[in-house]
C-alpha cells in the first residue's frame, strides 16, 4: 500500500502518478476518511484521559461521599462515550484500510506514459532470428507427434481444459528447464526455498493479488484459502511481520513451484497449445532489498532472467511496460518476450518487477538501520523463468527436417539425450 503520510503532504503528485495507471480509485475519500480516523481517535483519548483524571479524583474522595457519586457517575458516563469511540474508531478505520487498499502504487518517472500493451518499449533484443531458428519451423501444436508428448485431451477428462499432462520425453525435458532454472539462480546467489502452494488471504492481500485479482484464483471457500498463482505470493510472505537487519539485505530467494491461474482464454491462437494453460511450472526469483538500492537491483533481476534465455539460445526482446499497462502494486515492469519462430510471434516468458515499499508496507516487512528506527524493506520478483512458453520457443525453434527437436545444449545433460521425438 501507499505511504499515508506521503499522500497527506503530496495530494496532487500522487494524484498525478496514479492518473497514469488503468486503475480507479478514490484519493479524496481515502483521505476524508483519513481526517476521520485521527479525529476518532484524539476524541477517543481526549475521553480516556478525562476517564483516567475523574478515577485518581474519585480516589481521593471518601466512598459513599456525595462527590465520591457524584465522580463515580461521570465515570460511567465517560466509560460509555469511550466504548462508543473505540467502536466509532474502529468502524472508520476498517473503511479507511479497505480504501487504502484499492489504492495501486505510484509508477517510477521512468515509465512510459501509455494506454495499454500497444504502448510498451521495446528496450532491447538479443539474438540473431535466421541463425537461432530452424527453416523446419512450425507452431508447436502442429508438430504432429505434440499430443502423444503434451496430452490436452486427456488433461481435459481429467481437469479440465488447460491441464495438460506432460509425458515421456517431455516430462523429462520440463523437469530438466525446472533444475536448469534453479541451478543457474542458486549460481547467481539466489537461496533455494520449497514454498507451500496454497495461501491464505493476508498473504494474498499482501502481495496485491487482493482486492485486485479474485476473479483469476482459484479458491477454497471453506477454509478462505487459495493456490497460488506465483511463487511471489508465499515467498514474498515469508518475512510478513519481521524486521530484518540492514546488513542482511539484500535477500535473494529461487522457489520453483506449480502455479494456478483461472485468466487463461478458450479459443484462438493466442491461447492454442502451450500459450496459455491454468496450471503451468515457474521458477520465481524473490529480492528483499535497501530502498536506495531496488532500481539498481531490478536491472540486476533483468539481466539474470535474460542470462536464461540466453543460454537456451532463444532470441528474445526487452519491454519496458508502460503506465496502463503495468501491473496494480508495479512501480517499475521489465517483460522478456521469446521469439517463436513457428508460430512468428513474440511470447512472454518473463516480468521482472520493482514494488518499491508497496508490498513490503502491505505485509509489514522492515530493516532495521545501524542505530535507526525499523523501515520499510523493497520487494521485486522476476520469473526465470515461465516453463510452457519457453518450451513452446524451444520446440519451434529446434525442430529439424526429420522432426525431432534439438534439445538446447544446456539442457542434454540434464535431460539426457540431443533429442525429442
Amino acid at each position: 500500500m501507499i505511504d499515508i503520510k506521503i499522500l497527506r503532504e503530496d495530494l496532487e503528485g500522487i494524484r498525478e502518478g496514479l492518473a497514469k495507471k488503468k486503475f480507479e480509485c478514490d484519493l479524496d475519500r481515502l483521505l476524508e476518511l483519513d481526517k476521520q480516523r485521527r479525529e476518532a481517535v484524539a476524541l477517543a483519548e481526549e475521553k480516556r484521559a478525562a476517564q483516567k483524571a475523574a478515577n485518581q479524583a474519585m480516589a481521593k474522595l471518601p466512598k459513599g461521599s456525595d462527590e465520591f457519586q457524584a465522580k463515580l457517575k461521570e465515570m460511567k458516563v465517560l466509560a460509555g462515550e469511550v466504548k462508543e469511540l473505540e467502536s466509532a474508531s474502529k468502524e472508520v478505520n476498517e473503511q479507511w484500510k479497505s480504501v487504502l487498499l484499492t489504492i495501486p502504487n505510484v509508477p517510477h518517472e521512468s515509465v512510459p506514459v501509455g494506454k495499454n500493451e500497444t504502448d510498451n518499449q521495446q528496450i532491447d533484443t538479443w539474438g540473431d532470428v535466421d541463425a537461432l531458428v530452424s527453416e523446419h519451423a512450425v507452431a508447436h501444436y502442429d508438430i504432429p507427434w505434440f499430443e502423444q508428448k503434451i496430452d490436452f485431451p486427456r488433461g481435459v477428462k481429467v481437469t479440465g481444459a488447460g491441464f495438460p499432462f506432460y509425458v515421456g520425453d517431455m516430462a523429462r525435458l520440463v523437469r530438466a528447464l525446472i533444475q536448469f532454472f534453479l541451478n543457474e539462480a542458486a549460481a547467481g546467489g539466489y537461496e533455494e526455498v520449497l514454498a507451500p502452494l496454497v495461501v491464505n488471504e493476508a498473504s494474498a492481500t499482501a502481495t496485491g493479488q487482493l482486492p485486485d485479482k479474485e476473479g483469476q484464483m482459484y479458491s477454497d471457500q471453506n477454509e478462505n484459502l487459495y493456490l497460488i498463482p506465483t511463487a511471489e505470493v508465499p515467498v514474498t510472505n515469508f518475512f510478513r511481520d519481521e524486521i530484518l537487519e540492514e546488513k542482511e539485505l539484500p535477500v535473494n530467494r529461487c522457489a520453483y513451484t506449480p502455479c494456478f491461474r483461472r485468466e487463461a482464454g478458450s479459443w484462438g491462437k493466442e491461447v492454442r497449445g502451450l500459450n496459455r494453460l491454468h496450471q503451468f511450472d515457474k521458477v520465481e526469483l524473490v529480492k528483499w532489498v535497501h530502498p536506495e538500492k531496488s532500481y539498481e537491483e531490478l536491472e540486476g533481476l533483468r539481466k539474470d532472467a535474460e542470462s536464461l534465455l540466453q543460454k537456451l539460445e532463444l532470441p528474445y526482446r526487452v519491454l519496458l511496460i508502460c503506465s496502463g499497462d503495468i501491473g496494480f502494486p508495479h512501480a517499475k515492469q521489465y517483460d522478456l518476450e521469446v521469439w517463436a519462430g513457428g508460430q512468428k510471434r513474440w511470447l512472454e516468458v518473463s516480468s521482472c518487477s520493482n514494488f518499491t515499499d508497496f508490498q513490503a508496507r502491505r505485509a509489514n516487512i522492515r530493516f532495521r538501520p545501524q542505530g535507526g528506527k525499523p523501515e520499510v524493506v523493497h520487494t521485486l520478483n522476476g520469473s526465470a523463468l515461465a516453463i510452457p512458453r519457453v518450451l513452446a520457443a524451444i520446440l519451434e525453434n529446434n525442430l529439424q527436417e526429420d522432426g525431432r527437436v534439438r534439445v538446447p545444449k544446456v539442457l542434454q545433460p540434464l535431460y539426457g539425450g540431443e533429442f525429442i521425438g
